[in-house]
């Protein structure tokens, strides 16, 4: 029984030490050359450039500083990883004066036929040039995450960049029509070519994972559900290895992270990355 006791308290003090030292990390704000502002969470574990999780969600201080929007960079930290963020559309200074904030924004510019997607896609790329560049990422070990709006954009990254090799989507939007944010907007072009679903022969082949809850009205679970069978289905037609990997499970929360999410995901990022 005694050794049971100081067995318990051992894991609980080295569960301690590594909530300490997780709060000690900062996040590190730098810039491209031509200005596009990211930061990096993590330090790598040798001097050889870095594996990389792209992490997004919202701002880059919101996204790194909170462990809930890290989720798996939590863990890969941990396995050698750095976590990297730019700010998503019109979230921080990717607000112009004028326009709502955050998905409203989106909506805003989706209205405009503004493309929010692909003036993202190119800033995160120029960001991965630059990382790669200075020898702090190595090319061929990125991945991304990204929570709802942000698993959006994590999946439209790997259809833009191959070098991301795998994508978790937590919870993510496939369909911008679905959100509230986009009643008045729903049948604008871009928001028809960026729905996800009808991308799907895009990311044929290629290593996605995506978990929802059962009961997520809020981006819908069904079209998180047809997304990965869309997926699948491509790379079938298209002779390639299906890799998509598709987790519901049960949230009676709604529009929330199953608990469990973020070890599940990074066990599948760090072995999928490493079979490269």
């Amino acid at each position: 029984m005694k050794h049971i006791l100081i067995t318990i308290i051992a894991v609980l003090l080295n569960s301690f030490v590594c909530v300490i030292a997780e709060t000690k990390q900062k996040v590190q704000l730098m810039n491209t050359p031509d200005g596009i502002e990211f930061g990096v969470w993590g330090s790598p574990k040798s001097e050889h450039p870095a594996p990389t999780l792209i992490v997004l969600a919202t701002t880059i201080k919101k996204t790194l500083n909170s462990a809930y929007y890290r989720h798996c960079g939590n863990q890969l930290a941990n396995r050698g990883f750095i976590c990297v963020s730019i700010n998503l559309p019109c979230h921080g200074d990717q607000r112009i004066d004028g326009e709502p904030e955050g998905l409203s924004g989106w909506s805003h510019r989706a209205a405009r036929d503004s493309d929010f997607v692909a003036e993202f896609n190119n800033r995160l790329s120029k960001v991965l040039d630059h990382l790669v560049n200075q020898g702090l990422s190595d090319p061929k070990k990125i991945a991304a995450c990204g929570t709802s709006r942000g698993g959006f954009l994590a999946l439209h990254a790997a259809i833009h960049d191959p070098r991301v090799k795998c994508v978790a989507a937590f919870a993510p939007v496939t369909d911008l029509s679905t959100l509230i944010e986009f009643k008045l907007t729903n049948k604008c072009q871009l928001v028809k070519k960026y729905n996800l679903i009808n991308r799907a022969s895009d990311l044929a082949g290629r290593k996605v994972w995506i978990i929802i809850g059962d009961q997520d009205k809020r981006v819908n679970t069904d079209n998180a559900v047809q997304l990965a069978r869309e997926i699948s289905k491509e790379s079938r037609k298209n002779d390639l290895p299906s890799k998509v990997a598709l987790h519901v499970l049960p949230e009676p929360r709604g529009h929330m992270i199953p608990a469990g999410a973020d070890i599940m995901a990074a066990d599948w990022i760090f072995q999928e990355i490493n079979l490269d």
